[in-house]
């Protein structure tokens, strides 16, 4: 489609992880990973006219700021067979903000508003449509993968032709405030309830 533009929203998995990760990933057959950062998805890849750009990172700049940097944590893996043809990583801290980042990313009326195939479930791909062999040995050589970390913002990437995905801009959270005071905005609330 002529003036259009395939756009993903994640937050990257910091260095060493994310890395060792990819490598992995790439040792399990999976070649597509090449291209692919390792990351949890906020926006799966949505195709969007070229000049919505600067209403969608307008948009993305808003949602960082409302939020706040949070603990994620990795452990263990899952899989997504056999709807999916998927193994991953689980989030098993930090989800629930995930959650919040997603639904205000895709909100109604938004210039990325989307319904998604599937229910949200913040994960990180170590494997996706290779034989179910390579996806068992993914999935039993990094049951006890562990990885946590200070989530700091998301990124915008961009799918290029050749299907690898490039970063086109980060977006950082506003800092949390020194002192400790109830949550009062709508992301604190509900990494509070979570």
């Amino acid at each position: 489609m002529a003036g259009t533009v395939t756009l993903g929203v994640s937050i990257a998995v910091p260095e060493p992880h994310g890395s060792r990760l990819q490598r992995r990933r790439l040792g399990f057959g999976d070649a597509a990973a090449a291209g692919i950062p390792t990351h949890v998805t906020l926006l799966p890849p949505t195709a969007v006219e070229a000049a919505a750009r600067p209403a969608i990172e307008e948009h993305l700049a808003g949602i960082a700021a409302a939020a706040r940097p949070f603990r994620m944590r990795l452990y263990g893996t899952g899989t997504f067979r056999p709807l999916s043809p998927v193994v991953f990583v689980q989030v098993v801290e930090g989800g629930s903000a995930c959650g919040w980042l997603q639904e205000r990313v895709r909100e109604d009326g938004g210039p990325l508003a989307r319904e998604l195939q599937f229910p949200y479930h913040p994960h990180v791909t170590v494997a996706h449509g290779i034989g179910e062999d390579a996806m068992d040995a993914a999935q039993a050589d990094l049951a006890r993968y562990e990885a946590a970390w200070t989530v700091a913002g998301f990124a915008l990437y961009e799918q290029g032709g050749d299907g690898a995905w490039a970063l086109r801009r980060e977006f950082r959270f506003a800092p949390c405030p020194r002192q400790r005071r109830p949550a009062s905005s709508a992301f604190e609330r509900a990494q509070e309830a979570a």
